[in-house]
């Protein structure tokens, strides 16, 4: 949950007013609303450049991959989820929380992916892949901001 979230949450289920903790935390989630937006706003700009050289970086690392066998449906389908990806991290990154990713991004995605024989060692690397190319548009602070949502990810991708 977002800190706005939580903190009303808390306040509420305790039946008390927002404390000056919570309060400064809400203060820094606004002054921070704009470096988000640009965070986000740089991955969905750019979302084709990072797909791209993360892909091809993928391929040279597993080029026997079901998204590499020659099989167009099968690349699409591997290009088409790794942008879902990228705008799962933005929604997080717009709101400084794994939410989204919790509750859009992780559910059910090891069975799915099972499900298609897809091994999640090479989805695992994939994202690993797509972290870098994304990484690479930031300055290292931006990159420390933006890597954990990447990170979280690929932690629940893991078997």
């Amino acid at each position: 949950m977002s800190v706005i979230t939580t903190s009303i949450t808390n306040a509420d289920r305790e039946a008390r007013y927002l404390n000056i903790t919570e309060l400064n935390a809400i203060q820094d989630y606004y002054a921070t609303g704009n470096h988000r937006l640009q965070l986000a706003s740089t991955l969905i700009e750019n979302e084709r450049e990072i797909i791209e050289k993360a892909s091809l970086k993928f391929w040279e690392i597993c080029p026997d991959t079901p998204s590499n066998s020659g099989n167009p449906v099968r690349r699409a389908s591997c290009l088409r989820d790794q942008s879902w990806y990228i705008r799962l991290i933005s929604y997080a990154v717009v709101v400084g929380d794994i939410e989204p990713l919790q509750e859009i991004g992780t559910v059910g995605v090891q069975e799915m992916y099972n499900s298609l024989e897809i091994p999640l060692a090479n989805l695992v690397k994939a994202m690993s892949c797509l972290k870098d190319a994304a990484l690479e548009l930031f300055t290292l602070n931006d990159s420390l901001e933006v890597a954990p949502y990447f990170d979280y990810l690929i932690q629940n991708l893991i078997p």
